[in-house]
């Protein structure tokens, strides 16, 4: 393993901990998970008349902690069985052959400095002298972890700050002291951004370093205004969830994720900490402080307990509902009651909510609401927050912007956002409301940059309030986004719904930029004109995009009206037209690699099987999902599956096709779609060849890269004739047995053992008399007929319509 970390121990088994060695399986890296032995027997321990000797019960607490990971929705691991990676033990019996062995040792136990100075001190005694040794600590000085160690210990010991879970949320702060070695600070950030795949901000060894540091002030800010100016619970997190770029969880959500009692404790704890913080008495905000401390008492806790700021109802009907905290009686009066949910409508949210997100932040702040109100206060208070934490806590702003980015899933930072909303304005407007900012920001106004963020050169460049000049973003050499691209690569040809780029070296990219990226026609003439470039000086095709889903399939909507429309020559022509263009990149003579993330369904999964290799972020949702509204895939998705998946095994002797063919009408069939990149490829939807990229900030360098290494290898395009295998009548009649099967036992309707057959007569190749090689285009005339049958039916056209009006399968 590069960085010489090949193996590492993590100490402490809780959520964080048990998650962290998941998420190093992940990344293939095995791992001793450990925790403390148990001082006495559960009653369970005791009936089955088991000891505080057995291996079993000093094992108890981590195989608990290792259990809950395995088992948690969403997964910590790619696939399940990386839980294989993951040793389990305990303290007293593993210690020291687990840390003897490692190359990097996290401690994630209590938050209490003085039992994890204890560990360290246990920890020096046998560690390895090369092992990296770290603290996952949320806000414990780091310097004040490694107190009583030696030299040697504390030049190789600094904070290693997950976010919980660790496989979503990308950012890792790592967090030197003075003491600690800047080349082993630099090992672990290249370490973390290339194996795990981590976004990485180096700390300053502040108090709750960068991101919980912002965070503890806007949770507290917007509560504290939300229950002077009569907002609900429901309202608050409408207004400051997906509508800001932010996930589902809002404000009053994520208090309960977390857990109120947490949240409470470290607002207490990071007042104390900060005397100098011009703003720290938003952290005791009257009403805030009253509702948590009377939620703490009454141990309402949030998730944990059940109940915190929501309450789940279920009526007579057994339908649940979440009932919000009454912020107002509870601020006011102590008590704890809750309200049932109510519709809340803006006209400015309905206007707004459908923009880019830097223009929809535009709309929101300027409109004259109770929405533009609420939203206003929080970007803004963030927006001048953060300024003067520069450089307290952060020397560039980039630090402080990603690090909510990748912490808490924000889709801009607070820099970034006030540049959107226009810097000069925004300090206009604050001074107007009496806030202050930090007097960089006016120095830099006053200098003439009216924006943090820039190019120049052709390069991103940032304001540097050290350097009173911009700077150059730091980024590492495979760190690549479509709006460098957008900003400086020249743009070959585009329409509304896709564009084709010049990303260097010969190399194009095939983008689209939709708001859902259903595959249409404007999009594949964008790829008729790669393909055409392909058969020019062009080195190869990349087909990548930043959009939330790489693409989610076709257009069903333009299907529906034209089967409405009754024009049926247009449908053919439309899944004609896609089987060419996918084709057109499959026959090419210079190569295509896809490079999906999130989700690759329906055509957005066959455009990948279609091109020469894939890859994948690790967070990929890939499927040949069309049964889903009674069609089957009519892009070559059943022909490159039969042709992935079944046919290579056809070329040995005396093979039966059938348990092959079983797997792919499985995935095809029930419309699987993988949890992760890693899944793809169990699934058979990404071969040995494929690559699955840790870091998806390297997703289209690694997808250039590996055109380039195609190209110069001399690639050829394969061929597709007399290429996959058609196992026939026999096979056929099997499949359709173990249809009729399914359909007996209750498990699928008449109409989707309709659909079924039809799905295996494309993968049988039809009723051939005996299995034989056939062309590709042989199955692609197979899928088309089978599709514009099936699209015809009736009860297809149910399905298709409830998808549209209900964004869920109908099962008629």
């Amino acid at each position: 393993m590069p960085y010489g970390i090949n193996y590492a121990t993590v100490i402490g088994a809780g959520t964080m901990g048990a998650a962290i060695a998941g998420h190093l399986a992940n990344a293939g890296i095995p791992s001793s998970l450990l925790d403390i032995v148990p001082n006495e027997l559960t009653a369970e321990e005791q009936a089955a008349g088991l000891t505080l000797a057995d291996r079993k019960v000093r094992n108890r607490i981590v195989q608990t902690g290792y259990d809950r990971m395995v088992k948690a929705n969403p997964s910590n691991l790619f696939v399940k069985s990386g839980a294989g990676l993951i040793s389990v033990g305990n303290l007293e019996d593993d210690f020291d052959a687990a840390i003897g062995k490692s190359d990097w040792i996290i401690e994630v136990i209590v938050e209490k400095p003085g039992p994890k100075q204890a560990l360290m001190a246990r920890i020096e005694k046998v560690a390895p002298a090369h092992a990296v040794i770290s603290s996952n600590t949320s806000g414990i000085p780091i310097h004040i972890i490694a107190e009583g160690r030696t030299p040697a210990f504390k030049k190789r010991f600094m904070g290693t700050h997950f976010f919980n879970p660790p496989r979503y949320l990308r950012l890792l702060e790592i967090i030197p002291t003075g003491d600690t070695d800047p080349q082993m600070v630099n090992r672990m950030k290249d370490f973390a951004e290339n194996i795990l795949g981590k976004g990485v901000v180096i700390c300053k060894d502040t108090p709750n370093f960068v991101a919980n540091r912002m965070i503890s002030f806007i949770q507290s800010d917007v509560m504290e205004f939300a229950i002077e100016n009569g907002y609900s619970v429901e309202a608050v997190d409408t207004l400051t969830g997906p509508l800001l770029g932010r996930p589902k969880t809002g404000t009053f959500r994520l208090n309960d994720i977390v857990g109120i009692d947490v949240m409470a404790m470290v607002g207490d704890n990071l007042y104390g900490l900060i005397p100098d913080d011009e703003d720290r008495e938003i952290l005791r905000g009257e009403y805030g402080s009253a509702i948590m401390k009377a939620l703490v008492a009454a141990k309402m806790l949030g998730s944990k307990t059940g109940q915190g700021f929501y309450k789940t109802v279920v009526d007579d009907k057994g339908k649940k509902a979440f009932w919000g905290l009454d912020l107002q009686t509870a601020a006011e009066d102590g008590k704890l009651e809750y309200v049932a949910p109510k519709k809340q409508r803006w006209s400015s949210v309905g206007d707004a909510r459908n923009l880019p997100i830097a223009e929809r932040l535009k709309a929101l702040t300027e409109a004259d609401d109770e929405a533009g109100e609420l939203i206003w206060h929080t970007l803004s208070r963030t927006m001048a927050y953060a300024s003067k934490r520069i450089p307290e806590i952060a020397d560039t702003l980039v630090d402080i912007d990603n690090a909510m980015k990748w912490g808490f899933a924000w889709e801009m930072g607070p820099f970034e956002t006030w540049d959107a909303l226009g810097v000069k304005k925004v300090v206009a407007r604050l001074e107007a409301e009496g806030v202050t900012v930090a007097p960089w920001v006016k120095e830099m106004l006053a200098s003439g940059k009216d924006s943090f963020y820039s190019y120049a050169g052709g390069k991103p460049v940032v304001y540097s309030p050290l350097a009173k000049d911009y700077v150059l973003v730091e980024k590492g050499p495979l760190a690549v986004s479509m709006g460098d691209i957008r900003r400086t690569r020249k743009k070959f040809t585009e329409n509304e719904q896709a564009s084709l780029w010049d990303i260097g070296d010969g190399v194009m990219l095939l983008e689209w930029h939709t708001r859902v990226n259903a595959i249409d026609g404007p999009m594949v003439e964008i790829m008729q004109e790669a393909a055409e470039r392909l058969n020019g000086n062009a080195t190869g095709l990349v087909i990548a995009n930043d959009g939330k889903n790489f693409a989610v399939g076709a257009n069903i909507f333009a299907m529906m009206l034209a089967v409405q429309s009754n024009m049926w020559n247009e449908l053919e022509f439309m899944i004609k037209m896609g089987q060419e263009a996918f084709m057109a990149f499959r026959t090419a003579p210079k190569p295509v690699v896809a490079a999906p993330h999130q989700m690759a369904l329906g055509g957005g999964c066959e455009i990948c099987l279609a091109a020469d290799r894939i890859v994948a972020d690790p967070e990929t949702y890939m499927g040949l999902v069309e049964v889903g509204i009674g069609v089957i895939p009519g892009w070559g998705g059943c022909k490159e599956m039969v042709r992935r998946r079944i046919s290579p095994h056809m070329n040995a002797t005396n093979v039966s096709p059938t348990p092959y063919l079983r797997q792919v009408f499985e995935t095809v069939g029930f419309a699987k779609v993988s949890t992760s990149g890693a899944e793809a490829r169990e699934l058979g939807f990404l071969t040995e060849n494929d690559r699955v990229v840790m870091n998806s900030e390297h997703r289209i360098a690694e997808a250039k890269n590996m055109v380039m290494a195609l190209a110069d290898a001399g690639y050829r395009p394969p061929v597709t004739r007399g290429n996959v295998w058609a196992s026939g009548r026999d096979v056929l009649a099997a499949v359709n047995i173990e249809v009729y099967s399914m359909l007996q036992g209750g498990y699928i309707s008449e109409y989707d053992a309709h659909v079924a057959r039809k799905l295996g007569y494309i993968l049988c190749g039809g009723d051939l008399s005996q299995g034989q090689w056939m062309d590709e285009q042989y199955f692609l005339d197979l899928e088309r007929e089978a599709f514009l049958s099936l699209v015809g039916e009736k009860k297809t056209q149910d399905r298709i319509q409830y998808m549209l009006e209900n964004n869920k399968p109908l099962r008629n």
